[in-house]
Parts: structure tokens; C-alpha cells; sequence
């Protein structure tokens, strides 16, 4: 029977800081997003990811089998808030310019560059979830304790293409979302669980919503 207690002079152990960094990335470029297309009042949603998100990576600084079983739970809130914060904002991109109102987007290049921070977010936000769905997430992911995978990477299948004991890290994870907010599709990484497979459907329509949007707009300027 395997034991789950873990030791802190074990090897294993993932740091935390390239999530908290992506998070507050996508907090800064939330924050650059004209009124029209954010959550009212401008500041809750930042105030409410950050006042979770800065002690939580300052006490617990990396991600282990061992780790307090309340952390994941609130690193998967802050997720999903600034997930759900940037889905708004395509819902309020899209009424805004095939609905019309006073407050709407007129200007080509504010929608240009609205839409360039709408769609990193996402790839950012759902390289996030990726990371943090699977294998049981990167606290176990690589450890004893790992679960089934959720996502089939090629030197999982040829293990010749790795390094001995190799598993994904966060920017395998970022890759992967890019790749599937730009063609649509699994390209790097095949999904295999049914939550891996509903997660990269979300990403790649909320991508295309967004190009759709920008697209429309471009041809409404030509003409």
C-alpha cells in the first residue's frame, strides 16, 4: 500500500509561481479592457482574484501530495472566476457589435486589441485548466499517487522522445491550449477523458467566437 504522507526532503515537487504569474497576467489584461467589456464595477474581479491568489502562493509556494487539501480547491476557484470573467466579456463583445448600444466598441483597433487580450486570456486560462485537470493535477501528477491521464502527449506514447521519467509541465499545458484555440482542434496532445474533451470544446468556441466577432467587423469596415 503506498503511503501518502510526504516527505519535504523528497524530490518531488512543482512550484507554483508559473500558474500564479499566467493568473496574474490575465488579471492585467482584464484590467485593460475597455468598461463596456468587463464585469461592473471595473475592479471586483481583480480584487477578488488577487485576494486569494497572493497569500496563497506566498504560504504555499509549491504543489505537493502532501499539501493542505483547501488549496486546490481555491486555486480552482480563482481559475474558474477569471475563466468565467472572460467569457463575460466575449458575451459583451459580441452583443456590443451586433447589438449596438451607446456604449459599444466603434473603433477598429479597440476592438482589434480588446479582442487580441480576450483570446490570450483564454489560451491562458484554459492552459491553466489543463494543468491543473490532469493526471489528478500537478500536486500528485508524476508521483505515486497520480490518476488516469486525461491527456495523451507523444512521449507518453514513445517514451523514446523523452527523458526517463518525463511528464508535462505548465507550458507543455499552455501549448497545448494555443494550439487548440488556433486550429480549433488537438494538434500536440490528444484529449482522452470526457471533462478533457468538454474543456478543449469551451476553449476552441469561445476562440472562434472571438475571431468570428473580429471578422465581422473587418468586413463591415471594407464595405
Amino acid at each position: 500500500m503506498t503511503d501518502a504522507r510526504w516527505d519535504p526532503e523528497e524530490e518531488y515537487r512543482v512550484d507554483r509561481w508559473p500558474a500564479s504569474l499566467a493568473i496574474l497576467a490575465c488579471v492585467a489584461m482584464y484590467t485593460f479592457l475597455p468598461d463596456s467589456l468587463v464585469i461592473r464595477p471595473h475592479w471586483l474581479v481583480p480584487v477578488l482574484v488577487l485576494l486569494p491568489l497572493i497569500p496563497l502562493t506566498v504560504t504555499h509556494r509549491h504543489r505537493h501530495p502532501g499539501e493542505p487539501k483547501w488549496t486546490r480547491p481555491v486555486a480552482i476557484s480563482i481559475l474558474a472566476l477569471v475563466n468565467v470573467a472572460n467569457i463575460a466579456s466575449v458575451g459583451f463583445l459580441i452583443h456590443r457589435q451586433f447589438w449596438p448600444v451607446s456604449s459599444s466598441i466603434q473603433n477598429g483597433r479597440e476592438l482589434f486589441f480588446s479582442a487580441i487580450l480576450i483570446w490570450t486570456t483564454n489560451v491562458v486560462v484554459f492552459g491553466l485548466w489543463y494543468w491543473e485537470l490532469d493526471r489528478g493535477g500537478p500536486s500528485v501528477r508524476g508521483s505515486d499517487l497520480e490518476g488516469w491521464p486525461d491527456f495523451q502527449f507523444p512521449q507518453m506514447e514513445n517514451p523514446r522522445l523523452a527523458k526517463p521519467g518525463w511528464h508535462p509541465s505548465f507550458y507543455d499545458y499552455l501549448y497545448l491550449a494555443f494550439t487548440d484555440a488556433s486550429a480549433f482542434s488537438p494538434t500536440d496532445a490528444m484529449p482522452l477523458s470526457r471533462t478533457a474533451k468538454a474543456l478543449m470544446t469551451v476553449e476552441s468556441a469561445v476562440s472562434m467566437l472571438t475571431i468570428i466577432v473580429v471578422a465581422a467587423r473587418a468586413i463591415n469596415i471594407l464595405h
